[in-house]
């Protein structure tokens, strides 16, 4: 079943970074569906994160869609090669997001094997955000900005139970620019 409107448009985007965990990230591309369970999530709280992209209440073209209501699609470019898959949360105007960082894929497992070059499943081939949006076949250009309760891209609950003791919290990679913000401990892993 899909996630509803509700939740992602709650104001704690760390407790929606946490609760995306188990939970299973869809695409539709070319007719083409495959998925895989969300293994890696990282929470970028908005104007006041210096490691978002909206720290400081930033408006630009690329950031615009994370002010839209929760539920959206935020597909960025990162180092002008990498599409990187982030959730909206949060009311409009408050431009909360969650990177999808990992997933295990659980659906259309040939067709992402076709996308990411490999000849088989191995916990290397969507470990990262950028190998995410390759193997689900998203890209900035056409999936930013979509709404998660469509049919292009969306994420269902299979009722798998994610407790605390199977989370792991650390810091957030690749935000040294962010001072201590780089410190705050939003990255959320499963184990195992």
């Amino acid at each position: 079943m899909k996630l509803s409107p509700e939740f992602y448009l709650r104001t704690d985007v760390v407790q929606v970074a946490r609760e995306l965990l188990g939970k299973c990230l869809f695409s539709r591309v070319d007719g083409q569906i495959t998925a895989g369970v969300i293994t890696e999530t990282e929470a970028y709280l908005g104007i006041t994160d210096r490691a978002s992209h909206a720290f400081g209440n930033r408006r630009t073209i690329r950031t615009e869609t994370m002010y839209m209501a929760g539920g959206h699609s935020y597909v960025y470019l990162c180092y002008g090669i990498h599409s990187m898959f982030n959730v909206v949360t949060g009311p409009a105007g408050m431009p909360h997001a969650v990177l999808v960082r990992a997933i295990r894929p659980v659906t259309g497992l040939d067709i992402i094997l076709h996308r990411r070059k490999a000849a088989v499943i191995s916990s290397q081939i969507c470990n990262g955000p950028g190998k995410v949006c390759l193997a689900l076949g998203l890209h900035f250009r056409k999936h930013n900005g979509l709404s998660l309760l469509g049919n292009e891209i969306w994420i269902e609950d299979y009722g798998a139970v994610v407790n605390d003791c199977h989370i792991i919290s650390r810091p957030r990679i690749g935000v040294d620019y962010a001072g201590d913000d780089a410190l705050l401990p939003y990255r959320f892993t499963l184990r195992d």
